[in-house]
């Protein structure tokens, strides 16, 4: 594995993998809405109330202003001293509606009158005095040249709306400031309010999703939980389906999806039981006569020499074919056996040099073999089996690799691993994939001079039921065998059956 899996591993295994639950992500796509639409709400809401209150403040300043000065401008005298200004200065601010007023007659520029002092002509923004000073056409819709102008400004950082108008032509101008702090106060509130509920709706949105996961995921998850139980093989798993919406139409069809594939496994089920009774019983039913042909064919090999030469070939055709056919039916019993889980485990402890001596010799293979496998090497296996799988593999290397074969036996903390070799030209690539197949052959056009093709499958069938695995490669000159077995089989499982009768001799004639 490469380090970008390793990494793209650790992270779906990891916090990533929660972020994209269904669960966190019906919870984000909740609150993300709720947010959406509680501060557009918000905003909308407060933007509406900020401009009706301070519209509502500022208008009634500036009626009020507008009646008070119309008032109290009626007492001015002409060409009025700078006392007289701040008269109608302090008149006009003391309506109630606490603003100050500021009064400035061209007459008399140096002495602008202001109900407070801190307030100045200068505070007053200088495009408002320019509107205001500027006179409008008189017409019919418009009976005044002057009108009274308002404009917000913030003086020390404090909000004030500036209204201002002249009195007459020749008269004097007046500006009022209005404080807006109680109206920013009210709006501060207003806005905190509008958060709090954002917030409170955000949490609102959150629980409302979690219910809403647990009753959408509870469903989901019994499907997986259903899923992951006919994946194990426990065909008669059901959902209980209820009500009529789109997850009992999922559940419905997930049943009708597992009872089909019941009835599919258990018909295959049934023919595979079918096809491994043939096979057994054609197989043992062929052993009576292939015995009593054995026998036929033993004292007709001895006697092939004192036949007429033009017999002698077809004798020893038969002789031949007799015993291949004799392996081919011993084979498809034990292969019977491996299919049906009645292969078991005769083991006992072992010296696996003795275990590959006694195979060689016995079959007169010690002048083609070369053997480093030291003593004391000790294991739990079925001998029996275990020279099935010895002599399939060190058979085929001298029948396709060639002589010296290599047989070479070390031990790891806790398995023994043989390595056969030979000296051959290795296994075609397209062919290592499929060596332990059953049947299979390298060569096809040489089917009828071949072996069965069941050697190699059923050595790699034994080394399984001792807990090891056999794999085929190539190696620096020929091809490699490695069988790998745990110093202990593991324990038979609790169906196991019986081992009924021996494996028969061992196939060597596999295709490498």
């Amino acid at each position: 594995m490469t380090d970008h899996q390793q990494t793209a591993r650790r992270f779906s295994a990891g916090p990533w993998r929660r972020l994209r639950s269904l669960r966190v992500r019906l919870i984000a796509v909740f609150a993300a809405v709720a947010l959406l639409a509680a501060v557009s709400a918000s905003g909308i809401a407060y933007w509406l109330n900020r401009d009706a209150v301070l519209k509502r403040a500022q208008d009634t300043a500036l009626n009020d202003f507008r009646v008070s000065l119309s008032r109290n401008v009626s007492d001015l005298p002409l060409n009025a001293s700078c006392p007289e200004l701040a008269t109608l200065a302090s008149n006009v601010a003391s309506s109630g509606l606490s603003y100050d007023v500021v009064v400035v007659d061209p007459a008399h520029p140096e002495c602008p009158a202001s109900s407070d002092p801190h307030f100045t002509l200068a505070d007053v923004p200088a495009a408002l005095r320019s509107t205001v000073a500027k006179p409008r056409e008189v017409t019919e819709s418009n009976p005044y040249p002057y009108h009274l102008y308002w404009q917000r400004q913030n003086l020390e950082g404090r909000p004030f709306v500036i209204g201002g108008t002249k009195v007459v032509p020749n008269g004097p101008t007046a500006y009022m400031f209005k404080s807006l702090e109680n109206e920013r106060a009210d709006l501060n509130t207003l806005g905190w309010s509008l958060a709090i509920a954002t917030l409170l709706a955000l949490i609102g949105s959150a629980l409302l999703a979690q219910a809403a996961s647990a009753t959408v995921l509870r469903p989901v998850k019994r499907l997986g939980e259903a899923a992951r139980r006919l994946g194990e093989g426990h065909l008669d798993t059901r959902l209980e389906v209820e009500g009529s919406d789109e997850l009992a139409d999922l559940a419905r069809t997930f049943n009708r999806a597992a009872e089909s594939l019941h009835e599919q496994v258990e018909e295959l089920s049934a023919r595979e039981a079918q096809s491994r009774r043939f096979v057994a019983d054609m197989s043992h039913e062929l052993r009576t006569p292939l015995t009593a042909m054995t026998a036929v064919t033993d004292i007709l090999e001895d006697e092939a020499e004192s036949l007429d030469p033009m017999i002698e070939p077809a004798v020893r055709l038969v002789v031949s074919e007799t015993r291949r056919l004799s392996d081919l039916v011993e084979n498809l019993m034990e292969v019977t056996r491996f299919d049906a889980g009645t292969a078991k485990l005769v083991a006992d402890e072992v010296d696996i040099a003795d275990l590959i001596m006694s195979c060689i010799d016995g079959r007169a293979w010690y002048d083609a073999v070369e053997l480093d496998a030291p003593r004391g090497i000790l294991a739990v296996v079925d001998p029996r089996r275990l020279d099935v799988v010895f002599a399939n593999l060190i058979g085929n290397a001298l029948k396709h690799g060639g002589s010296p074969v290599r047989v070479r036996v070390r031990q790891t903390d806790d398995s023994v691993v043989v390595e056969v070799s030979d000296s051959g030209p290795g296994i075609p690539e397209d062919v290592l994939p499929h060596v332990f197949d059953r049947f299979y052959k390298a060569d096809r056009g040489r089917a009828r001079s071949e072996g069965s093709g069941l050697g190699l499958s059923i050595a790699m069938a034994n080394a399984q039921i001792h807990g090891g695995t056999i794999t085929a490669a190539n190696g620096e000159v020929g091809a490699v065998f490695t069988l790998t077995l745990p110093l202990t089989p593991p324990p038979p499982p609790s169906a196991g059956g019986t081992q009924c009768g021996p494996a028969g001799d061992a196939e060597h004639k596999d295709a490498t």
